[in-house]
């Protein structure tokens, strides 16, 4: 059994909940300003579930069933951390108008998110499959109908 694109939708909300949060505290803690940091923040909760679901695809097509090692876990956890850290650069910049602000912000982050992520795919890689589905009330024979598009 492979993870299901329900799955990779359910952790992705979890990880970005997780990020955003950590988000709008290295925000602030670096700007002083409550509004900037809530901006950056509320925008990363586009852009990375976004972002976060390709990577998350990506993986799967890759490991292509092969078990999640704690090296892979944290190979991933890098590979995402450089592609949120370019996004939050980016968006650092875009509400502060300094780069300057946008590379601190991003720096900042680049070690509280490997470690968070890492965390959390570890987290996630002792979910059993099928364990999601069961959370949400969602039936095995329900399965088709629940990942078919509308």
């Amino acid at each position: 059994m492979t993870e299901s694109h329900f799955r990779s939708i359910i952790k992705g909300i979890s990880w970005r909940v997780v990020g955003t949060i950590d988000t709008i505290f290295i925000s602030f803690f670096l700007t002083g300003h409550v509004s900037m940091a809530i901006k950056i923040g509320a925008t990363e909760v586009i852009t990375k579930v976004a972002l976060y679901y390709l990577h998350e695809r990506g993986w799967l097509l890759f490991l292509k069933g092969k078990d999640q090692t704690p090296r892979i876990s944290f190979t991933k956890a890098v590979t995402w951390r450089t592609i949120g850290t370019i996004d939050t650069m980016l968006l650092g910049w875009f509400y502060s108008g300094n780069p300057l602000t946008g590379l601190k912000i991003g720096f900042t982050e680049v070690v509280t998110k490997i470690v968070l992520y890492y965390l959390h795919e570890r987290l996630w890689h002792r979910i059993p499959i099928g364990t999601v589905r069961k959370w949400f009330g969602i039936k095995e024979e329900e399965k088709a109908t629940a990942t078919q598009p509308l």
